[in-house]
């Protein structure tokens, strides 16, 4: 398949109004946000806290720093970083977005309990399988959008727009 037309396939398959609404109302309501995501998620995770932040003033934090990565996945482990980074970086009214295209990243999946155990306000994008972990356990999640595509690439870009929508 033509790989443009599969981002167009996804785009138009993307039901994306419903968890939008939701996002938006959330984004609005909050003035802290932190974004997670690993490798090109935490790209888009960069990209768009810069946009939140100038176009919003938002007060917004990613996990980018090495110094900071290399010293909580030394100390915690990799799978606990992010959750220690919420540990440290949530203050009151705080929203967290988690992005995993696979949805299945023991990380995200560890910084998405501590949010339910921890009565965080969080949303999930996720791609790849309906029934990915991530997607299955946000009990509590304001938005759960999920992309129905297997492409890293689709989905991460899908995630791009879908958290533009604001800016």
């Amino acid at each position: 398949m033509n790989p443009f037309v599969e981002y167009i396939d996804a785009l138009q398959g993307a039901h994306i109004e419903e968890e939008f609404q939701k996002f938006c109302r959330a984004f609005d309501a909050h003035e802290r946000i932190i974004i997670l995501g690993n490798g090109g998620s935490n790209s888009v995770a960069s990209h768009i806290s810069q946009d939140y932040m100038k176009f919003h003033r938002k007060k917004v934090s990613i996990l980018s720093d090495p110094s900071m990565i290399t010293m909580l996945t030394n100390d915690f482990g990799y799978e606990n970083a992010y959750q220690k980074f919420l540990e440290y970086y949530v203050e009151k009214d705080t929203l967290v977005i988690i992005m995993s295209s696979g949805g299945e990243s023991k990380n995200m999946l560890n910084a998405q309990e501590w949010c339910e155990q921890n009565k965080v306000s969080y949303g999930v994008l996720s791609g790849f399988k309906s029934d990915n972990t991530l997607r299955t356990n946000a009990t509590n999640a304001i938005w759960n959008y999920y992309i129905n595509s297997t492409d890293y690439g689709v989905v991460e870009c899908v995630h791009q727009i879908f958290l533009h929508g604001v800016v």
